[in-house]
């Protein structure tokens, strides 16, 4: 038979040694832009941006702090609101509570005081890392909080947004905190102080629907992606072709959106001569 005639495979005498190399799981990252293989230490070394091709990588709130806030003087107000589930979802208190676990973190969004070159602001600091910074019920809460206490210290306020809109498991009472820090921010402008906004990739929704679109002064970081929906649902509700890269940073600053482009590593710098432009105004009577 034919069969018979096929010789068997001699065993291999090459021995499958395990390699003595050892790679460290998790210390490793790829970059969306350029796919090149980033080593994460030295990534946060280089303000979270690829020594490569640029590419800026979103940034846990505990990081946009250490490089935004004088050391030592970050003080989070206390605050005692636990996240509900008006539409009682089902997996909704799980999922809030594995991001917890996950991010170390408590909501999308954190708020208090601290020091910008010896300028002391409220700062709140929303998180894409918590449900894609989606703004809900303790988010809108939190902020509109820290507003009303810039207004009883006399404080500017600088809100860093990142956020995919309002949170859908909390259906329109979600969409109620769009009006409730913009009221905040009405009574902030009223008492004449000081509100940066700074946009960062990406800022959609609900968000850049209310506080986010409302500062005195609009800062936003390199290639942010800015808009209210996405491109395609855009299109397909006008019917219309838009223009390329139409919700880019650079795009909105040509068009007025925007005041400024300002790279990571001048951010505090910049919101710093903000403060004291806005401070000498204040003085000097204008």
């Amino acid at each position: 038979m034919i069969v018979d005639k096929i010789k068997k495979r001699e065993k291999s005498n090459i021995k499958n040694n395990k390699s003595n190399i050892d790679i460290p799981i998790g210390k490793w990252i790829k970059c969306d832009k350029c796919k090149e293989i980033i080593y994460k230490e030295t990534l946060k070394e280089n303000l979270n941006i690829c020594p490569i091709c640029g590419n800026y990588f979103r940034m846990h709130i505990k990081r946009r702090l250490e490089l935004i806030v004088d050391e030592g003087t970050y003080e989070e107000f206390d605050f005692k609101i636990e996240t509900t589930n008006p539409l009682n979802l089902e997996d909704y208190p799980k999922k809030i509570k594995a991001l917890r676990e996950k991010t170390e973190l408590e909501e999308a969004v954190v708020c208090g005081t601290g020091n910008i070159a010896g300028e002391k602001v409220v700062i709140c600091v929303m998180d894409s890392g918590f449900l894609m910074g989606s703004m809900g019920v303790v988010v809108g809460e939190k902020i509109a909080y820290a507003i009303e206490q810039a207004i009883k210290e006399k404080l500017p306020v600088v809100i860093f947004s990142v956020s995919g809109g309002a949170r859908m498991q909390e259906g329109i009472i979600s969409l109620m905190q769009m009006a409730k820090t913009v009221s905040a921010l009405t009574k902030l402008n009223e008492a004449a102080l000081l509100y940066i906004s700074v946009l960062t990739d990406p800022t959609y929704g609900g968000v850049t629907a209310s506080f986010a679109s409302l500062g005195d002064i609009i800062l936003a970081e390199p290639k942010a992606m800015i808009g209210f929906a996405g491109p395609r649902v855009i299109e397909q509700t006008i019917g219309q072709e838009l223009p390329e890269g139409f919700q880019t940073a650079e795009f909105l600053l040509e068009h007025g959106f925007i005041d400024k482009i300002v790279e990571r590593k001048d951010l505090k710098d910049t919101i710093y001569k903000l403060i004291m432009y806005h401070k000498e105004e204040k003085q000097n009577g204008k």
